[in-house]
């Protein structure tokens, strides 16, 4: 949690979190392959400041995304007592808005690609599950 940083932010970034409640310079995220960040872009020129090579970036809109979000702003006004985290919190269904989420794009296949065969492991269970189930039926039937 930072509240701006200079040129190379993030750059050859491999995991973890980071988020910037202010200005960042330029070549943001270059050579970033995993992790995630979330830039406060009140001026909305992150953009041209961001290094797309490896990078996409996104609006944050998803649940979890939103919930990590405010949850690590809280935390850097706790612990700091900082005036922007408390504006952004105060105002927080205008400035979400603000914020961009910065993803690695082979990062993220892999986390589909990951929750997909997690998905298709579920599935998989149930339906042995189900042929189980089926099966003690039958069984009761039969006697």
């Amino acid at each position: 949690m930072v509240e701006g940083v200079g040129d190379h932010g993030c750059e050859y970034m491999t995991g973890g979190v980071v988020v910037v409640l202010g200005s960042t310079g330029v070549n943001f995220a270059a050579g970033m392959s995993g992790g995630v960040a979330y830039v406060y872009d009140e001026n909305e020129l992150f953009d041209t400041k961001c290094n797309l090579d490896m990078v996409d970036l996104e609006s944050v809109v998803h649940a979890a995304d939103i919930l990590a979000l405010k949850m690590l702003i809280e935390k850097h006004y706790d612990y700091t007592r900082s005036t922007r985290a408390k504006f952004i919190l105060d105002n927080w269904q205008t400035q979400l808005p603000m914020f961009v989420k910065v993803m690695p794009i082979d990062y993220k296949r892999v986390l589909e690609r990951m929750a997909q065969e997690e998905a298709m492991d579920t599935d998989s269970v149930s339906a042995t599950e189900e042929v189980y189930a089926a099966g003690k039926v039958l069984e009761e039937l039969i006697k």
